[in-house]
């Protein structure tokens, strides 16, 4: 037999204003003049203040003042039922960033003792994801906007080519013009370059994994990254000559490369060195140690960029493949370059980590499974047959 339990008025009352003052979201009474009547412990918190002598719209900002104001008349003189208003804090030591305000009239008798009441939510995630993305956004209208031009200029530095050759082509190998022409046609031929490694970066394509060798990418972008990292900075290439194949995409290597120099050029900015290596590594994967069996090694390719900056603690490196996730200021970093590089490599069937210490530098190590010889004798052998049968 169940038993009912029954509470008084003044009961429901008490424990109703307790759920509240405990709850894990903000809520406040304010009477018509905008004065705060009382305000729950969440709420202090997200706002850092105390409630004595507060008006709601002393939590909102400036430019938010009037609106505010306004749309609280509205809502005791019964014109709206209710508000709802996304408000950015004032900068200061603050929980919260940006709070969302849902309010609503409660009549009492007589009517002058209406009162307001209104819940905060913190949305200050919500906000800084719409602003990430709005930053991509740009970003990629930035990146649309370069390919456009970097393919026009690509137009001119087509003709500079075309009359530097006939110029070399009109002068005697002894005149000594014909060396300055030279010139001219290999600055115009560095600068194509150039320009065709962004066309190919900024180009959205879908993947077309190739075998090739890291050797390859990090050395045909080395005037690229030279001219990126600036003079205070020295780059450096430690290349392994018996590096092993890998199956990736040319222009995502090239992604992952552009964008661990660029992070380690931002750790850097009174200068330092850069170092890029590349090696065979061998990875061992180790058995369920129940079951019978010796451990085996797999083949890989590791490329690695270490850098002389500040460094990382231990809870940005825990971070630092996170989307969104950023130590750059403002308007200096979307939080993707390094979410992007996890994205690439993970999907070539790699693994990326970083190595890095406050005040010692960092080095990102990427590795890339190698073709086994068979696999690669036995692709020779049918890319032979099927240009035969052609």
């Amino acid at each position: 037999m169940s038993s009912t339990t029954t509470f008084s008025l003044r009961e429901i009352s008490a424990r109703f204003e307790s759920a509240l003052y405990h709850a894990p979201f903000g809520a406040l009474c304010c009477t018509s003049d905008g004065s705060v009547s009382w305000m729950n412990d969440s709420l202090r918190r997200m706002l850092a203040c105390a409630s004595d002598g507060l008006r709601l719209l002393d939590l909102l900002p400036t430019e938010q003042k009037n609106p505010g104001a306004q749309l609280l008349q509205e809502l005791f003189a019964g014109e709206r039922g209710s508000l709802r208003l996304d408000c950015k804090l004032d900068p200061g030591p603050k929980a919260a960033a940006w709070l969302r305000w849902t309010g609503w009239r409660v009549c009492a008798e007589p009517p002058a003792d209406d009162a307001a009441f209104f819940l905060a939510e913190d949305v200050s995630e919500v906000h800084e994801l719409q602003e990430r993305l709005q930053q991509s956004e740009k970003l990629q209208s930035v990146g649309r906007l370069a390919g456009a031009v970097a393919h026009d200029f690509n137009n001119l530095l087509t003709g500079v080519l075309l009359y530097s050759d006939l110029l070399i082509m009109g002068l005697d190998p002894q005149n000594r013009l014909r060396k300055y022409a030279e010139e001219i046609r290999s600055a115009g031929m560095q600068a194509s370059g150039l320009v065709r490694q962004l066309l190919t970066i900024s180009r959205p394509t879908v993947p077309t994994p190739t075998l090739l060798s890291l050797n390859e990418i990090t050395q045909s972008m080395c005037g690229l990254l030279s001219h990126l990292i600036g003079e205070r900075i020295r780059l450096q290439w430690v290349l392994d000559p018996q590096l092993g194949l890998v199956r990736v995409d040319a222009s995502e290597v090239q992604q992952v490369l552009l964008n661990l120099v660029l992070n380690a050029r931002d750790a850097m900015p009174h200068g330092g060195q850069i170092v890029i290596t590349t090696r065979n590594c061998d990875i061992q994967i180790i058995e369920n140690k129940l079951a019978a069996g010796s451990a085996a090694s797999l083949p890989y390719a590791m490329l690695s960029i270490a850098d002389t900056g500040i460094g990382m603690d231990a809870r940005t490196r825990d971070r630092v493949f996170e989307p969104f996730f950023t130590t750059k200021p403002i308007g200096k970093g979307t939080g993707l370059g390094l979410a992007t590089v996890h994205e690439i490599v993970t999907r070539s069937g790699g693994l990326i980590y970083l190595e890095s210490e406050l005040g010692k530098g960092t080095c990102a190590t990427v590795i890339l499974p190698q073709l086994p010889t068979g696999v690669f004798d036995a692709a020779d052998t049918e890319i032979e047959k099927k240009g035969t049968r052609e």
